[in-house]
């Protein structure tokens, strides 16, 4: 996300050089963060977008190699798809439907490390049912003044406290919290 918010992967900065360094540190970070956990659970706007990108079998789309170990581990990882469009799903994942609470308490009390989060809306559903044990914020940065927000229009305050933070050579800074319970 950048220092006002933004969370569209598509706004960085317009310089190449320091875009690219954003994104490598933001790659190589992501692995170790990724390292800490069996599985990630994406809604299907998330899912498809990273699908695209990231899936080794069938990808399109050409990738600089020095995004190959975030490749390989994601292409690798267990993914859960929160969806109730999608008819199935295929990329080492499994659908998850019915009740959100329900189905992601399940998950959280299957033995094994974390499930990790993504995307917008999906985050914002679990953190208003209170299921988010841990917060990762990757803050680059730069101001872009626009696009969707992380948390916008949550109905309530969730006070964190912060367990971990990480600069990366870009001047990004991964921030760790945990809620205050």
């Amino acid at each position: 996300m950048t220092i006002d918010g933004c969370v569209d992967h598509s706004a960085g900065s317009t310089d190449a050089v320091l875009l690219e360094e954003a994104l490598r540190a933001t790659h190589h970070h992501a692995i170790a963060s990724m390292g800490r956990a069996d599985a990630l659970l994406f809604g299907r706007v998330t899912y498809q977008m990273m699908e695209e990108a990231w899936r080794l079998e069938t990808r399109t789309l050409t990738m600089p190699e020095w995004t190959d170990p975030f490749a390989r581990t994601i292409d690798a990882m267990k993914k859960y798809v929160v969806s109730s469009t999608l008819g199935e799903v295929d990329w080492n994942a499994e659908l998850v439907r019915g009740d959100l609470a329900e189905a992601v308490q399940a998950l959280k009390q299957e033995p094994g490390k974390a499930v990790f989060t993504g995307g917008v809306r999906l985050p914002m559903a679990l953190a208003e049912l209170g299921l988010i044990d841990e917060y990762e914020f990757v803050v680059q940065p730069i101001i872009v003044g626009r696009g969707p927000s992380l948390f916008a229009g949550l109905s309530k305050v969730i006070d964190l406290k912060l367990v971990d933070r990480i600069e990366l050579s870009s001047g990004a800074v991964a921030l760790r919290y945990e809620p205050r319970r």
